[in-house]
């Protein structure tokens, strides 16, 4: 089984229960100071998901974070 984490990322619906302040942070602790849009963390779903690409990787967590978090 593998899995993708992803790291912040903007949706249509994050603005409908947060504060405007608070969005202003989103995303902003990673490396590149914004959140990641779907489309640009989807290909790593289809990626894991098609056999004729990852039928030989196994027990992997692909991390799409923007290096969020990693303490750098």
């Amino acid at each position: 089984m593998n899995a993708v984490a992803p790291g912040p990322v903007w949706a249509p619906l994050i603005p409908a229960d947060r504060p405007a302040e608070e969005l202003e942070k989103v995303g902003v602790i990673t490396h590149l100071g914004r959140p990641a849009q779907p489309e640009e963390i989807s290909p790593a779903y289809v990626f894991l998901a098609a056999p004729c690409c990852s039928s030989y990787i196994t027990g992997i967590v692909l991390p799409i974070t923007g290096n969020a978090g990693d303490g750098a």
